[in-house]
């Protein structure tokens, strides 16, 4: 059996591959045969389209690090009958820690300061002032593992409202019935849902307008959930306080990304599960689930997608 490992993944899941079958890495010239010669895939960023899975006789299994799945065609997967899974709930306290300390930072202006501390700028600390989270409202757009987590340390460090949006689950905090209720009354929006048609540019130009200027923004979710376009004008224009974003329409952003040209803009390069803990667990769990599989298991439900 042979496990293709097609993108750069934490040693403690190649070791664990490596016991139960032949493997072949993502930098093995031989990679690009996966299609042809795979009976089982690990897979964090690379794409997987129809023509991929029309030639991949062999595939038993495509098993997914991290909660989103849009470079997977899931569709013809399914229609292939080859099982795709995932490895929810493993990254949850590590983005819902880095979503937190982003909206820190945007608030504290941590990372403008820093610039300006080492660009040596004699300042005024009078004309810099930040803004504070304690008691502050905060609006949580999905709250499914990662949500729910980033809502429960907000409201027990910091005593802030939480307010919830989710018209995929009943929730356990507070429920506004529209997106543009939460968006009306938040001081802080945290963005946590899947990317899809639904929510391809959720925020956009009328949900920014919507907001309080002394917002923040922040998306630890997908890039197309918001339009960067607009955004940059709600910023550019005052509308808002500030934005932290660690995921990007184009990934990693180019040097001409105009929101890169803001002070009030904290980026992160989509590392929220980038944490040593996280990648042992979630490298882990995508190679046992791929070897149990080749093995005759079944997939975990609760982690299938197709």
């Amino acid at each position: 059996m042979k496990i293709f490992i097609l993108d750069s993944f934490h040693a403690a899941g190649v070791e664990y591959a490596s016991q139960h079958a032949e493997i072949v890495r993502w930098d093995d010239p031989r990679v690009k045969n996966w299609p042809e010669e795979a009976d089982a895939v690990m897979v964090r960023g690379t794409k997987i389209r129809e023509a991929d899975l029309a030639r991949a006789k062999k595939l038993k299994i495509i098993s997914k690090q991290g909660v989103g799945y849009d470079n997977i065609d899931v569709a013809a997967a399914k229609k292939h009958g080859i099982p795709v899974v995932r490895t929810p709930g493993v990254n949850k306290e590590a983005v819902a820690e880095l979503a937190i300390g982003l909206a820190i930072a945007v608030g504290r202006r941590i990372a403008e300061l820093d610039r300006r501390v080492r660009s040596l700028e004699k300042l005024d600390r009078t004309r810099i002032l930040g803004v504070e989270m304690w008691g502050k409202t905060v609006g949580i757009v999905g709250v499914g593992n990662i949500g729910s987590r980033v809502a429960h340390k907000w409201q027990s460090a910091f005593e802030c409202k939480i307010i919830g949006y989710d018209p995929h689950r009943k929730l356990a905090i507070p429920q506004a019935s529209k997106l543009s209720e939460l968006l009306e009354k938040a001081d802080l929006v945290s963005l946590h849902v899947p990317l899809n048609e639904e929510t391809k540019y959720l925020i956009g130009k009328r949900e920014l307008a919507l907001m309080k200027p002394t917002a923040i923004l922040i998306n630890t979710c997908r890039g197309g959930v918001v339009d960067e376009a607009a955004l940059y004008e709600a910023l550019k224009g005052g509308k808002l306080f500030g934005a932290g974003i660690d995921v990007w329409e184009v990934e990693t952003p180019r040097v001409d990304s105009r929101l890169l040209e803001l002070p009030n803009v904290v980026a992160t390069p989509h590392a929220g599960g980038g944490t040593e803990e996280t990648q042992i667990r979630s490298a882990l769990l995508v190679a046992e689930q791929a070897v149990d599989i080749l093995k005759g298991g079944k997939p975990v439900e609760a982690n299938r997608i197709a």
